[in-house]
């Protein structure tokens, strides 16, 4: 009630009521930056705190945008901004200039929020495309209409599970952990619930393969909500900075309660003075204000409950992160000594074959246990069943698999190396192999496989490589991903000798790739691989492809020259004159030579 009779009174109320310790509220104007800080840090001042943000909204805001390009997430940048201002207003030296300080924090904050953009835009953006590889739109429009009435006549345990798995897409072990059953019986409750599910469909004249469904519903069962600004930066930085946000609402009705007599005497005269009209309009203003209280007051309490919730989830997750971390490095440790050892047992058999003369065949020994290659195939079956932990353990084994290959290659020759390579690697090859081959059949579990190989550097040309069979089976979605290398972050020469399934099958956007990095002088490096990617399409006699062959007969790269005759070969058979020519220069030029 204070401040706005303040205004009102006449000259000597309001000296006094300054003498007697009330702070005047004035406007932006007359009230520096540091002194509104300061009211803010001593006294929790809200308004002092409003005021701050009112006058250098526009500032931060624009800054944010100029940045992120994004109105939302904008907005995000500048509710950061100002809670950290709210959280750190005790910590900043006096002479802090607030301007320059919040444009930093501004800049900062928004380069954080576009690199968490960017890399969850990327993921979710490979992993909805990869999982929706084999949905028709046709499926979903068959069943979009149909699908409430369908999940409403399942009993509650199947529809709980349904939804969990392919409307919130939960894996199995979280689906299996709610239902209070384990990852078997989760898996085997989802697959019952989708055949209730095709049959309500099918006796309605809709028939839809399982995974047909599955996708469907995934992909489009659920759709992203406009999210708008659910309060005001000043209110939510006010909650989130500081833990006595109604302890200064209180503090203000304890100041009126507690004043002197002679104060209430001065807001008597005050009011007086601003009888009628202005008692009206001031008491509009109240209300609204009150109201606001109430309502940050009600917010506040689930806010302190959600907070001491994540704080535990937080702890939690830190311990069990700790104990994973432990167990990864002694798989790793254990991984590695194997590996060593079984280096040395090949280093000490081959030196021992030859000392006695005997052929490399002979030397050969079959060692106790499983092969690399059937560990490998019994990884990749458990990466694509979804067994828990079943991808760690394949990022465990190319970190392993490729430190012991770097020990061991030192002073090799280049065919040494080739051999240890193809022994070294051979699991990680066949884990490889079997995903690739589930990822054909349309499996979800390989292709989310696929899509997180492509964020780790040893798994990364792997996955590269299955991409390249998924292309050339005719998978758009791979190809596109393929075709932009530099969007992806993918190294151009695997691109390159993933495309030639695509290229071998006639599709034209795999043969212009490879005809585009052909005709490239800056791509040398790339030219025996190109020209390698072309060879059936030139020998089916695509015009593209033969044309680049031609073009790469000149080159002085003896490997380069020997890659094209292939397809050149195969063209000048199809009565192609320039390939028939082309070859008679090569010939020309080695007799020269």
């Amino acid at each position: 009630m204070l401040g706005w009779g303040i205004y009102l009174m006449p000259d000597f109320l309001a000296y006094f009521c300054r003498r007697r310790g009330y702070i005047l509220e004035k406007t932006n104007k007359m009230i520096s930056d540091p002194e509104l800080l300061q009211q803010y840090v001593r006294q929790k001042s809200e308004v002092a705190f409003t005021a701050l943000v009112d006058r250098h909204l526009n500032l931060v805001y624009s800054a944010a945008l100029r940045q992120i390009r994004s109105p939302q997430l904008a907005e995000e940048v500048v509710q950061s901004v100002f809670i950290d201002l709210a959280r750190q207003a005790q910590r900043l030296a006096p002479n802090t200039i607030l301007t320059a300080w919040l444009y930093q924090v501004t800049r900062r904050t928004a380069i954080n929020v576009i690199r968490r953009e960017a890399r969850r835009q990327m993921r979710e953006q490979i992993s909805s495309e990869l999982t929706a590889m084999n949905a028709t739109t046709s499926d979903w429009r068959d069943v979009e209409g149909l699908l409430d009435e369908a999940m409403d006549a399942l009993d509650e345990t199947d529809r709980t599970a349904v939804l969990l798995r392919y409307f919130e897409n939960k894996s199995l072990r979280e689906v299996g952990q709610v239902l209070g059953a384990g990852d078997n019986a989760a898996q085997k409750r989802v697959v019952r619930a989708v055949k209730r599910l095709r049959e309500f469909f099918a006796k309605r004249g809709i028939t839809v393969g399982a995974s047909g469904l599955v996708v469907a519903v995934s992909a489009n069962a659920i759709q992203a909500a406009p999210i708008g600004l659910a309060a005001t930066v000043s209110s939510t930085a006010l909650v989130a900075g500081a833990s006595t946000v109604t302890a200064s609402a209180t503090a203000t009705i304890t100041k009126a309660i507690t004043m002197t007599t002679l104060q209430k005497t001065c807001i008597a005269a005050s009011i007086i003075v601003a009888a009628g009209t202005g008692i009206h309009l001031q008491m509009h203003k109240v209300l609204p204000l009150q109201k606001q209280v109430r309502d940050l007051r009600k917010r506040q309490a689930p806010l302190v409950e959600q907070i001491e919730q994540l704080e535990r989830e937080r702890d939690e997750a830190t311990r069990q992160l700790a104990v994973l971390r432990a167990d990864n490095d002694r798989l790793g440790q254990n991984t590695s000594e194997l590996l060593k050892l079984r280096n040395e047992v090949a280093m000490l058999r081959r030196g021992q074959g030859a000392a006695a003369g005997a052929p490399p065949a002979a030397v050969a020994v079959a060692d106790n246990g499983p092969a690399p290659a059937d560990i490998g195939k019994e990884l990749g079956m458990a990466v694509v069943r979804g067994e828990q932990g079943a991808f760690g353990k394949l990022m465990d084994l190319a970190k392993t698999q490729l430190a012991a290959f770097n020990t061991n290659r030192v002073g090799l020759t280049d065919s040494a190396r080739g051999e240890l390579a193809s022994r070294t690697f051979a699991p990680l090859y066949a884990a490889f192999k079997v995903i690739e081959e589930a990822a054909l059949t349309g499996s979800p579990t390989a292709s989310d496989a696929v899509v997180q190989s492509l964020q780790i550097p040893e798994l990364k040309g792997h996955a590269v490589q299955c991409l390249g069979a998924l292309a050339g089976n005719g998978n758009e979605t791979a190809l596109e991903i393929l075709l932009n290398p530099r969007r992806y972050n993918l190294l151009e020469s695997t691109v390159v000798s993933a495309l030639r399934p695509a290229a071998d099958t006639g599709n034209q956007k795999a043969i212009d790739y490879l005809v585009t990095i052909a005709n490239d002088p800056r791509n040398t490096a790339l030219w025996y691989l190109a020209a390698k990617g072309l060879e059936k399409s030139a020998g089916s006699g695509n015009p593209a492809a033969i044309d680049a062959l031609v073009a790469l007969s000149v080159s002085q790269n003896a490997s380069v020259q020997n890659a094209v005759i292939p397809g050149l070969t195969a063209a000048a058979a199809n009565q192609n004159a320039k390939a028939a020519e082309a070859l008679r220069s090569i010939d020309s030029l080695r007799q020269i030579r």
